[in-house]
């Protein structure tokens, strides 16, 4: 199923450099299972967003929306 997700970052330092606001939005094919398991991970983990974004050192606030896309209209 195609899905977008919208990750929203506030307050984020990265390589020693400040940014008031991030907000990165892709659409995905995966597999309801995957967006099980990525909810599940993004709930759990303090430090989600830092393991995996290089040069990422502190985020304020993050949020991270997940729906579906409807195939029949275009994006």
């Amino acid at each position: 199923m195609k899905v977008r997700f919208t990750l929203t970052m506030d307050d984020l330092l990265v390589d020693n450099q400040h940014y008031d606001s991030v907000i990165i939005d892709w659409v995905s094919d995966v597999e309801q299972e995957e967006v099980m398991d990525m909810s599940q991970k993004w709930i759990s983990s303090q430090n989600f967003l830092t393991r995996r974004m290089i040069g990422l050192q502190r985020v304020g606030e993050s949020s991270l929306t997940i729906e579906p896309v409807d195939e029949t209209k275009a994006i």
